[in-house]
């Protein structure tokens, strides 16, 4: 099936399957957010849904939040390009996952109230470590935000059958609309039973598709995984370990590179680095925690959240070489170089030969309406996170010292949700071309090398003082972002397959000098380095107060007497 043939296809029968479902999922969401605003009245309903949610509810709107669009689309999609290597990314994303809980999630959620900027702010002076932390929040979600939102620019456009600039420019509106609707009308409860629904939807399609792949191989994987290596034109390569990070790279003359050879191992080591720590830094993770009442309803929410991520992860093992057995790299890159298609494009291979054209049909609609949704609910999620830091951290605790009155700092939470999510999408409507494998990677990036050694340093050093959360979060942002931006993802990568995998196309214009894609490698131990040196700088030091936020990290103490007011 070729890229013009499905979009045709997507053009015709299909596209009425598919605006109906979307349709529904809408309507659905829509309903549940209008009903959960009549249950927000408090700034605790609208920042942390009134602690009301069980374990088990806030296990799954957990597994919702992670698995975003670049776990679901972005998986499948390297999966089948690159085999062994593409795998790579559910094993970091996996890891990443059990790092932020054994580090710093429940810690976080006995310490804090709204916010990681309650966390961080709580022994040190509050107006600049606040100000940090809702600038480095705001940051890393405005550019995951891009990212989701181009995503589901390409996605609806591809399956609505939308060609021209100005419906895709319409459809990123559609979304960026939904997604601060869902914000300043349903606040925490609306978003997180939207992460339910989701996060339920996302299972479902990818278990349907896995049980169909493996029904399709009978129930054997090493014919899945040789039919797919055989499809793919690489061999037994495409089962090893080199196809797309830790190369050996060789010159035009084919006499081996060692710099270049070095760099791309340096670079595997460092996406890792990013993959594994960044989750931990992740502000709109973090808050999940603090919509449940006490922390054995946080360690539930911890549980049944690692069944639901580590079932979807193993599950990407089967939609990514599914896709490169039954569908072709070839077929997938010619719909999208990136990849990005793999999972719809395997649901329709799959459902055609199962059912026949019309079931290929159901799949595809399907399966691209649960990547709707996951999209979604993923944007709602971000655009809460950076609007509770602007109302709570900066309005409330910088400008008014703490003294806000509690409606107002509700008003302003969602004033910044209607801001922040215009400015996404006026910026998502120029980035469209761009790389979003860029903005992914600037968003790990930040949050590993600015947020998470503030928050490490926080609950787990009692020398640690003002000056150095602000230089941790200041000088690790600042580091990661200068690294991406003078790196060959902005500029001076070659063409591949004809596409320039760079920001800037113009393969004239280079001006990087960081040989690294991901600066992960040099920029986390930057902002650990600042973090330490901007402490023993400063003879600002409170004894209590650190002894005071290990007592409540450790048992909850401080958080349980703040959810009964």
């Amino acid at each position: 099936m070729s890229a013009t043939t499905l979009a045709a296809e997507v053009s015709g029968g299909q596209q009425a399957l598919t605006s109906v479902l979307f349709l529904t999922f809408v309507g659905v969401t829509l309903a549940i957010t209008i009903w959960a605003s009549r249950q927000t009245k408090t700034a605790a309903d609208f920042y942390a849904g009134g602690r009301s949610f069980t374990g088990v509810q806030n296990g799954v709107a957990i597994g919702g939040d992670y698995m975003s669009a670049a776990s679901f689309l972005g998986i499948a999609g390297i999966i089948a390009l690159y085999g062994y290597d593409g795998f790579l990314y559910s094993i970091g994303f996996l890891v990443a996952w059990l790092v932020a809980l054994l580090l710093v999630a429940e810690l976080m959620r006995n310490s804090g109230k709204y916010t990681m900027g309650d966390v961080l702010a709580f022994r040190m002076r509050q107006r600049p470590v606040r100000a940090a932390a809702g600038v480095s929040t705001i940051v890393v979600s405005i550019f995951y935000l891009l990212a989701q939102m181009v995503g589901a620019g390409a996605l609806v456009s591809l399956l609505l059958g939308v060609s021209s600039q100005t419906a895709k420019n319409l459809t990123i509106v559609a979304v960026g609309a939904l997604m601060i609707f869902y914000v300043t009308v349903g606040g925490m409860k609306g978003t997180t039973y939207i992460q339910i629904i989701k996060a339920l939807l996302l299972m479902t399609g990818a278990t349907i598709l896995t049980l169909m792949v493996m029904f399709k191989f009978g129930w054997n994987l090493s014919d899945l995984l040789g039919t797919a290596a055989e499809k793919s034109g690489k061999g037994d390569a495409f089962l090893k370990p080199g196809g797309r990070f830790g190369k050996d790279i060789v010159d035009a003359a084919g006499n081996p590179d060692t710099m270049a050879t070095l760099y791309s191992k340096l670079d595997l080591i460092s996406l890792g680095m990013a993959l594994v720590l960044g989750t931990a830094g992740l502000p709109h993770i973090l808050i999940r925690f603090y919509t449940v009442p006490t922390a054995r309803a946080a360690r539930k929410s911890v549980v049944w959240g690692i069944w639901i991520i580590g079932s979807f992860y193993l599950m990407t093992l089967a939609l990514g070489f599914g896709a490169a057995a039954l569908v072709g790299p070839e077929e997938i890159i010619a719909q999208d170089p990136a990849g990005n298609t793999a999972a719809p494009q395997l649901a329709r291979e799959i459902g055609t030969d199962f059912f026949g054209t019309t079931g290929g049909t159901i799949m595809l609609a399907f399966i691209a309406s649960v990547a709707f949704a996951t999209i979604l609910a993923v944007v709602a999620g971000l655009t809460l996170a950076s609007s509770s830091s602007v109302a709570h951290d900066v309005y409330a605790n910088y400008v008014h010292h703490g003294e806000a009155p509690e409606g107002q700092e509700v008003k302003v939470a969602r004033i910044s949700a209607f801001v922040i999510g215009a400015v996404a999408i006026l910026l998502s409507i120029f980035a469209q071309k761009l790389n979003v494998a860029f903005l992914v990677a600037l968003a790990f990036a930040v949050a590993a090398s600015g947020n998470l050694p503030a928050i490490l340093y926080s609950l787990f050093w009692k020398r640690f003082n003002t000056t150095g959360a602000v230089s941790a979060i200041y000088g690790g942002l600042l580091s990661a972002v200068v690294l991406v931006i003078f790196s060959p993802v902005v500029s001076g990568k070659p063409a591949v397959d004809g596409v320039i995998p760079s920001l800037v196309t113009d393969p004239s214009i280079d001006f990087h000098w960081f040989p690294l894609d991901n600066p992960g490698l040099v920029s986390i131990p930057l902002g650990f380095f600042f973090g330490w040196l901007g402490t023993v700088l400063s003879k600002e030091h409170n004894e209590y107060k650190a002894a005071e936020l290990e007592v409540r990290s450790l048992t909850g103490v401080g958080m349980e007497e703040a959810a009964t007011h």
